[in-house]
Order: structure tokens, then sequence, then C-alpha cells
């Protein structure tokens, strides 16, 4: 568990304020997440396999370097990361 502690040379009281901006954060992640599910989605139904068997025949070499595989693998990490984020953010709460 990490612990943080802020202190701010203003009188308005920032608990408030870092609760929006995580909120507004979430909320822009969780729609990254959706789009980016959207992308995965067309790719699979386009070649008609799963984003994770597609990624493991990926790593196995068993498709060529082209720009739409590129493009799928980064989809796939990309959600990755965003879920990775989004779950990092979820988990942080405010003690008084």
């Amino acid at each position: 568990m990490n612990n943080l502690r802020l202190v701010s040379a203003s009188r308005q009281a920032i608990k408030p304020l870092l609760e929006a901006a995580l909120e507004n954060e979430l909320g822009l992640m969780e729609a990254g997440i959706r789009q980016t599910e959207q992308k995965l989605l067309h790719f699979e139904r386009k070649h008609r396999m799963s984003t994770a068997e597609f990624v493991s025949s990926y790593k196995d070499d068993k498709f060529g370097e082209t720009m739409e595989f590129i493009e799928w693998m980064g989809e796939s990490r990309m959600l990755g990361r965003l879920l990775e984020k989004s779950e990092a953010l979820r988990g942080i709460r405010f003690e008084n």
C-alpha cells in the first residue's frame, strides 16, 4: 500500500478537487477502454479469431509484419495498460 500526503497553500479544500479530478480521469480512461475494445472487436470479426489467439500466434511469428497486425497488437497492449491504470485509480481511497 502506498500513502501520499498532500499539502496546499490554498484555503480551498483540495480533497473535493482531487476526487473530481480522479473521477474525471477514470471516466476518460473508461471511454478509452470502450474505444479500444471496439477496435479489437473489429479485428476479431474481420480475422475470425480472438485477440488472445492473435497475440499468441503473432508472438510465435505465424503472421507477417503488416500495419494492420501491428495496430492490432498495439491496441491489445493499450487495453492492458488502460485496465491496469483504471484499476489503480479505482483503488485510491481518501482518508481524513
